[in-house]
């Protein structure tokens, strides 16, 4: 077959890894390429394009998944743009909650860290583990 490439050669012209273009053929994200008659996996250009996709996909830390349904949209023939802003909105909500989730961490952490010098040892009952987690957990609680 002219123009095919081997697992390695895909990988690096895609910027992947070998083990990467094996799940991605397992997971149906990647067409099972032809093999030699050694049993040598064949990839060409269409196959590296996808690669590719997948990679700068994954860049953007869209999951496995959410790659496929747009990957099978595509060979649907149809444009998969609309699915990928919706996947994108529904990652930047998530990233602000995520982020949300750890300002207020943070802000009880610091809260926790201010006010450790008032809980001394001495003070507590003979059962604390550690009077600043502890006296931080009533606080929340």
């Amino acid at each position: 077959m002219a123009g095919t490439m081997t697992v390695g050669q895909a990988a690096q012209a895609a910027g992947v890894t070998r083990r990467a273009v094996r799940l991605y053929e397992e997971r149906g994200l990647l067409a099972s390429a032809p093999r030699t008659a050694a049993g040598y996996r064949l990839y060409d250009q269409d196959d590296i394009d996808t690669l590719v996709f997948i990679r700068r996909a994954r860049a953007l830390d869209l999951p496995l998944d959410d790659i496929a349904a747009i990957l099978a949209l595509r060979r649907g023939g149809t444009a998969p743009c609309t699915a990928v802003q919706e996947l994108v909105d529904a990652r930047i909500a998530e990233i602000d909650r995520t982020i949300a989730d750890l300002r207020a961490l943070r802000a009880s952490l610091v809260a926790t860290r201010r006010d450790a010098a008032e809980a001394s040892p001495a003070s507590q009952p003979g059962g604390a583990v550690c009077p600043i987690i502890e006296r931080q957990a009533k606080a929340a609680g």
